[in-house]
């Protein structure tokens, strides 16, 4: 019904509602083993009743102001995502995260889809602290922190157990007047 273009190359971010199961499993299913190599999004999403009801808690967490999914689309077919978690408008602080199959890989969806997140989390939502929690293996999804600007807080040693491995994760955030400021700079350095 709606998308927001996120520039010339025919991704778009939209929202991903339960109506959207069938595409989502798909989707989980071409990418499943690269999207649980660090977490088990989807994981049990296996049919498409049970992809509906993944689907279905995000849009409970939307109508109860908790979280929300949005899907990223390239050329019309969803290669992910991006998510709020924790979102807590009363303390000014959420969690933000991600997920791709690996055709949606290496063309900066996720960075250019979280600038349209957080901007909305601080500009329309009066959010203060964005955090961004990944394990400390995952280069990608740290990369994707690093570039939005984020700070490095610290590291939760071997607190994820998953696969049998404990694994540290990291955790990284911005805080409103540090995303303005970037934003302001990036904006000057454009003209």
């Amino acid at each position: 019904m709606y998308a927001i273009s996120l520039g010339d190359d025919g991704a778009e971010l939209r929202p991903l509602e339960p109506w959207h199961a069938e595409e989502f499993l798909a989707h989980l299913e071409r990418g499943r083993e690269f999207i649980n190599q660090y977490i088990p999004f989807g994981a049990k999403a296996v049919d498409v009743a049970s992809a509906r009801d993944a689907l279905q808690r995000y849009a409970d967490m939307r109508a109860a102001d908790t979280g929300s999914l949005h899907g990223l689309w390239l050329d019309g077919k969803l290669v992910g995502g991006v998510l709020f978690l924790n979102f807590e408008a009363d303390n000014g602080n959420c969690e933000v995260g991600c997920w791709l199959e690996p055709a949606g890989t290496g063309r900066g969806l996720v960075t250019r889809a979280m600038r349209v997140l957080i901007d909305f989390a601080i500009e329309q939502r009066g959010i203060h602290r964005v955090e961004w929690i990944a394990s400390a293996g995952n280069t990608p999804s740290l990369n994707v922190a690093r570039r939005l600007g984020m700070t490095r807080e610290g590291v939760r040693r071997e607190s994820y157990p998953y696969r049998g491995v404990r694994h540290d994760l990291e955790v990284w955030s911005i805080l409103a007047p540090e995303w303005r400021e970037a934003r302001a700079r990036a904006a000057h350095n454009d003209h």
